[in-house]
């Protein structure tokens, strides 16, 4: 969806500038910790100077300007269905789900167990059919997968069930490699998946000032395939980062540009996400919070300053602290949510069907943000002024004491100035007594019924399928089922 402009701006442009000046100090003062030789490398040609012994690098002004001016201002990520291809640039917001949770939350029966690979595959299926959630970033961790086979098996989920963008955080540089052979087979070719991305990639650096080995070796080996990856960073407020706002926001800063100097050193051109997951603590307890309002403050500013370095910016907001389909649930997920896209950020995650502390997943949750993200995104649009829209002509016809209903002008602009829900009840109470008095959760439990009730939409074809189960074994999905699914609809 596009923007005019962002219409919400927590920072000033000199409040930004002193984030700026702040975050090159710590860079170069303060410096971040080496976790390996091969990053010490890395750092070192990008112009850091490296204390051995200290095992501290401290990088320059100059390190952190060239990679941002390297870094592509504008990053496209696509979709099996190209309909769904997102450019990330200014004016763009995109929003869309998150992980990895490791649970699945009943709405009925309220209880919690481990997510398997059959719940990816059903979220991704529900995913694939609501309209307002733009990508799909894989939101669950199958625990009934070997840990060195998950990142192949999400990834195939993920691509075979959605026309949408798959993005998802990876485990193994193993992993990563097979992922990156797997997609170039559905792509066509490694030229056609760097033409159209259909998959990227998340590494989190680690708050505060301390890259973490495994991921920069993740890090560099998906720069080195040109893939787009996102380099979010997760500082704590009080925690991994300061307790204040502004000093969280330096930490996080610090540690998203310190990820975009590693995928620039190691491959100038890369398609790189600047990224925020930072949040808040319970001051009482310093527990992780995702449904914070300080974490929409957070966010909505970290696009602020990925505008200032021109970079994609990858955000975090939509979750939520509550084990319910109840009233928290809903507000922490749309304050966030809103705060951040009326920021004009660009890509926006977890904004659906994450609950408690991001731990968890809940099908009928990703119906209720949907009717969410709806609004959110009709608010992003805003008010258009206009000939058209200021209707001088029309109030004119219709004069004083008259009425518009039944004005063409009314029926042409209805549905293009006025959002119309798919969950919302705007009944009459007699008419929604009559329908069985349901509760949002169980008008949203009714829709995922009629979707992953639906026969099955593929958007892998058979003999690519085919190919696949050849070269990669590690695949757990019943491929045969696929198959013929894949014969019955060709005949």
């Amino acid at each position: 969806m596009q923007e005019r402009e962002a219409r919400y701006r927590p920072l000033s442009g000199e409040e930004i500038a002193d984030i700026h000046r702040t975050s090159l100090q710590v860079l170069y003062e303060v410096g971040v910790k080496i976790p390996d030789k091969r990053t010490a490398d890395v750092l070192g040609e990008a112009g850091a100077s490296i204390d051995p012994e200290e095992k501290i690098a401290r990088i320059p002004a100059e390190a952190v300007e060239k990679a941002v001016e390297t870094a592509p201002s504008e990053v496209r990520l696509c979709g099996l269905d190209p309909d769904n291809d997102l450019l990330l640039k200014d004016g763009n917001v995109y929003l869309g789900t998150g992980g990895t949770a490791l649970n699945m939350i009943d709405a009925a029966s309220g209880e919690r167990r481990e997510a398997t690979l059959e719940d990816l595959a059903d979220v991704t299926r529900l995913v694939d059919a609501l309209k307002h959630i733009d990508f799909f970033l894989l939101p669950t961790y199958p625990n009934d997968i070997e840990p060195e086979h998950v990142d192949v098996n999400r990834f195939f989920t993920g691509l075979l069930y959605t026309g949408k963008h798959v993005m998802g955080g990876v485990y193994t540089e193993e992993g990563v490699e097979r992922v990156i052979r797997m997609a170039q087979e559905i792509a066509g070719s490694p030229e056609e998946l760097r033409r159209r991305p259909i998959i990227s990639m998340i590494t989190c650096m680690i708050s505060p000032l301390k890259p973490d080995q495994h991921y920069t070796g993740l890090l560099m080996r998906i720069a080195s395939e040109g893939i787009p990856v996102a380099v979010p960073a997760e500082p704590l407020c009080g925690a991994t980062g300061p307790v204040t706002i502004a000093g969280n926001l330096v930490m996080q800063n610090v540690d998203s540009l310190t990820g975009v100097v590693i995928a620039q050193t190691v491959n100038p051109g890369t398609p790189v996400l600047y990224g925020s997951v930072a949040s808040s603590t319970d001051l009482r307890t310093m527990k992780y919070l995702c449904g914070s309002v300080e974490m929409g403050l957070l966010n909505a500013a970290g696009a602020q300053m990925a505008s200032f370095y021109g970079l994609p910016y990858y955000a975090t907001a939509g979750a939520t602290d509550s084990k319910t389909l109840d009233a928290q649930c809903a507000y922490e997920s749309a304050i966030t949510a809103l705060l951040t896209a009326l920021a004009g950020a660009h890509y926006i995650h977890d904004a659906a069907g994450l609950m408690e502390f991001a731990m968890s997943v809940c099908l009928e949750k990703y119906v209720i943000d949907n009717e969410i993200l709806g609004m959110v995104k009709r608010a992003v649009k805003g008010i258009e002024v206009s000939e058209r829209t200021l209707a001088l002509d029309v109030i004119s016809a219709v004069g004083p004491g008259g009425n518009f209903i039944s004005q063409r002008h009314t029926i042409k602009n209805m549905r293009k100035e006025h959002y119309m829900p798919t969950l919302s009840d705007r009944g009459d109470r007699e008419d929604w007594e009559a329908a069985g008095s349901l509760s949002a959760a169980a008008r949203a439990s009714g829709i995922v019924g009629d979707i992953l009730h639906a026969e099955e939409k593929h958007y892998i074809g058979r003999q690519v399928v085919e190919r696949l189960r050849a070269g990669f074994p590690e695949i757990a999905l019943p491929l045969d089922k696929i198959v013929e699914s894949e014969v019955r609809r060709e005949r």
